[in-house]
């Protein structure tokens, strides 16, 4: 897995970035640091700064696992064509039924897991996720998580950075967000970055010679083919989408367009 800013690797990221192509990214560890407390998390301004002028330049998008109404209040300033959350379940998997069998998730979760001190059960309507950051005994909080997650009639189970996150099985994932969103704005090709198991939907969600995936951390058994070292250079990322579509360029490209 070579490191996407490398000269080899820029190569690449140049061919697609000349492509038509769209621009996809998680939000948590990879917008935004990793925080104790998930309500904190925000980008850094420079990433935000960067993140607008990418977005005036590419098709952007962002995908989270947040509930979509959150994740939309963390970017609003950014003009970003489209915003997927619940791990890509809003808005096209926002159905009465999953928020139903979602609903039906929490008492027993709550019952099972209610001697973890420092396990925190969010109710995001489509999905949960189950954080035990704060849990005094990870291991045994962790297997217990798994344990009464895979219990859970209709469920899939992912992994997450200090979280499990639980989903309808059957509910739309990211990788399906990402391919819907591509066909939407007619693209051909796409950039998508990503930092842990819940991207792997859509770090597979098409060929290699179509996506350029991208991973914050190197990990073995991923399929994304790139990396980046740590969240803190994806503003480097940013600015290097920046540096290979100038402004100029799509203002020109945009004007023989109308002229035809």
């Amino acid at each position: 897995m070579p490191h996407i800013l490398t000269p080899r690797s820029l190569a690449t990221l140049a061919r697609f970035a000349s492509s038509n192509v769209l621009v996809a990214f998680d939000y948590d560890g990879t917008l935004a640091a990793i925080v104790s407390r998930p309500t904190r998390a925000r980008m850094r301004a420079r990433t935000e700064r960067l993140l607008r002028a990418v977005a005036e330049r590419y098709p952007c998008v962002v995908i989270s696992g947040r509930m979509r109404a959150d994740i939309a209040r963390r970017i609003e300033r950014v003009p970003l064509w489209h915003v997927a959350g619940n791990h890509g379940a809003e808005p096209w998997g926002a159905s009465k039924a999953h928020a139903s069998r979602v609903r039906g998730w929490i008492p027993p979760l709550k019952r099972r897991l209610a001697a973890h001190e420092g396990v925190v059960i969010e109710d995001k309507t489509y999905s949960v996720t189950v954080h035990y950051r704060h849990a005094r005994r990870k291991r045994l909080a962790i297997r217990a998580i798994v344990d009464a997650a895979r219990r859970l009639r209709g469920s899939r189970v992912m992994g997450g950075i200090q979280a499990v996150n639980v989903v309808p099985r059957g509910a739309p994932h990211k990788g399906i967000a990402l391919e819907r969103v591509r066909s939407l704005l007619a693209c051909d090709t796409i950039i998508y970055v990503g930092d842990d198991d819940t991207d792997e939907d859509a770090f597979r969600a098409a060929t290699p010679d179509r996506l350029l995936a991208v991973r914050i951390g190197a990990k073995r058994r991923s399929r994304a083919r790139h990396w980046l070292k740590s969240q803190a250079e994806v503003d480097a990322f940013l600015q290097t989408l920046l540096s290979l579509r100038p402004l100029r360029q799509r203002r020109r490209a945009t004007a023989r367009a109308s002229s035809k």
